[in-house]
This record gives structure tokens, sequence and C-alpha cells, in this order.
């Protein structure tokens, strides 16, 4: 085995500032990268066969870069599918505000977006029946969404003056297109998330409309999420993961340990301060982890972050040592 290299904390700067802009290498002989100089095969690397591709890192360099590593186990591989949907208020939770009985609108004290409780007045009106004045109030708690009354005008019997909704719960309305309608049924665990910021709720699909939505032409999947900081607004477009099925597996990495070595999948375990290139077998795979088959044991230390930039300086060790 050829001794493996150390990166000054330069090299690996470089590495980092991969459009430096200095000019390639000058062009080898074609024979040169098919094989070493001893006459034996050689990788894209310049490693000979049967070669454990590796580097020397110092520990204070590679925490300087990022480099992080976790042990290899056992975790859950999930079949999931990113969707997206619409806030709804819930049903049962808008209320109308309106008129027992005809006559002008002697004040209003609620203005829209204002959190009002179950009895409190909202408004005062002069009956023309009995030209006495009496109060409207709010059937429910919740915020002012609509007023539609101003002081001094006419309200008519039955005329809405106000609409109250309780926002504290809303429907998340998500729209399924396609055979992947059939995947989906109540009681899976759905991960919204709010576009504004990026804040993810974790709830459960509660059931599967049978209808479609006529505009989209998808199917209509309902799950409820709480809404304690009133951020969460009707009529907001979310984003949203639901996991169809989770499937159990003896060992699994981040997708993000994963590179391409030699035309194959690998990933870098760490030993000490070396860093050795392990190919691997993978299986199952879903938006952040992935299924190792073949090629680790439980407990061996992974790179998870900046897993390239070992492949960069196993690279150039390979240049190096045909130079």
């Amino acid at each position: 085995m050829k001794p493996v290299h150390l990166i000054p904390a330069l090299a690996l700067a470089l590495v980092l500032a991969a459009c430096s802009g200095e000019p390639d290498p000058p062009a080898k002989d074609a024979h040169a990268d098919e094989t070493a100089h001893d006459g034996t095969e050689a990788d894209e690397h310049g490693h000979e066969a049967g070669e454990v591709a590796s580097t020397v890192i110092p520990a204070e360099i590679a925490e300087k870069s990022g480099i992080q590593t976790q042990p290899v186990g056992p975790g859950v591989i999930a079949d999931e599918h990113e969707v997206q949907g619409l806030l709804t208020p819930v049903e049962g939770r808008v209320a109308q505000v309106t008129a027992r009985f005809p006559g002008p609108i002697r004040s209003l004290r609620a203005n829209v977006g204002d959190q009002v409780r179950a009895g409190q007045t909202l408004a005062t009106i002069e009956s023309n029946l009995s030209l006495s004045t009496y109060s409207v109030a709010a059937p429910i708690s919740g915020v002012v969404v609509e007023r539609s009354a101003s002081v001094g005008g006419l309200a008519s019997e039955g005329a809405p003056l106000f609409q109250i909704a309780d926002l504290s719960q809303l429907w998340v309305d998500l729209h399924i297109f396609g055979a992947d309608a059939q995947h989906i049924k109540p009681g899976v665990p759905v991960a919204v998330t709010r576009m504004s910021d990026g804040e993810l709720v974790h709830t459960t699909l509660e059931r599967v409309l049978p209808g479609m939505a006529t505009a989209s032409q998808s199917t209509v999947a309902r799950a409820t999420i709480d809404n304690a900081d009133n951020q969460w607004r009707p009529g907001t477009a979310v984003k949203a993961r639901i996991t169809v099925a989770q499937e159990p597996v003896d060992l699994m990495v981040p997708l993000t340990a994963l590179q391409s070595m030699d035309g194959r999948e690998a990933v870098f375990v760490r030993e000490g301060e070396t860093y050795l290139t392990r190919h691997v077998e993978t299986g199952a795979r879903d938006t952040t982890q992935v299924q190792i088959r073949a090629g680790l044991s439980v407990g061996e230390d992974v790179v998870v972050a900046e897993s390239y930039l070992i492949k960069a300086d196993i690279g150039k060790a390979g240049v190096s040592d045909d130079d």
C-alpha cells in the first residue's frame, strides 16, 4: 500500500475553493492512466488494484473543514410522498353574527383581526320595532375574519354583520395526484411545512375525501394541525410529506455520506485520523437516508458531512503519486 497523505490546512482550503481558477495540470500520456509505474492496473485516482484508497486528515483540520462522522447503525427507511395543500378553517368553527331585528347600527365594537370571546358585545342596533337598542354578541370565541357593517348603516333582519372563526386548529387539505392516491390511507404520519418560514408541524392523516377536486382533478386528503402561534393562516399554501410506509433496516447512513468512487458507490470510514474508501452495496432509500446491504458493519464511523472533501483529497493523492 502506498503511503497515505497528510492534508495541510492550505491544501484543504484550496479544495473548498474549487473554482480558484488555477490552470489544469498538464495532460498525461493516455497509457499512464491505465497502468501504474510497475505495470499493475490503476484506478481513476491512480491507486493500484487491491489498494484501499485513503488519506490522513488531522483532527483539528477536519473539524475546521466541517467534516463530521457518525456510527453506522440500524434505522427506518420511509416511503414518503411530497405533496402540496391549502389551509382552511375547520367546519363548524366558523360563525356568522347577524341582526335579530332590523334597524340602524348605533355602534360596532370589533374589527377584522380582533380576538373576541363568546358572549362579548360586538354591536348595538336600534330596533325599528321597539325603538329600543339591543346588543349583538359573539356566538363563539375566535378571531373576526369579516365585518360587513358600518355605524349608521341599516341592519336588515338576519343580515350578516361579522364572521368569526376559531382558528386554534385548521384543516390541511392535501392534493394527491394519479396513482399516488391508491397508496395513501388515513392514519399515516404527515409532516406539514409552512412555506413562509419553514416551520414544521407533525400530524396524522384523518381522511381521504371521496370526491375529486374539480379544478385540479386531484384526490384530497385531510389532516388537522394546531395553530398555537396563530401564524398558520387560512388560504395559505403549504407543502407536506406523507409517510406511506416505514421499513426497518439493519444498517443505514445519510445520503450525504455517499460518493461515487471508481464508478461505484462508496463511503469513507474514519479510523483515527485516517479516512478509508469503502465501496458499499445500497438498498432502499428515502429523502435523507439509504440502506446499506454490504460493505459496512455496525459501529463503523462514517463521514456524513463534507464527504466530497475526502474524495477530492484522495483524488489529488492519486494524481500526486503519478507525477
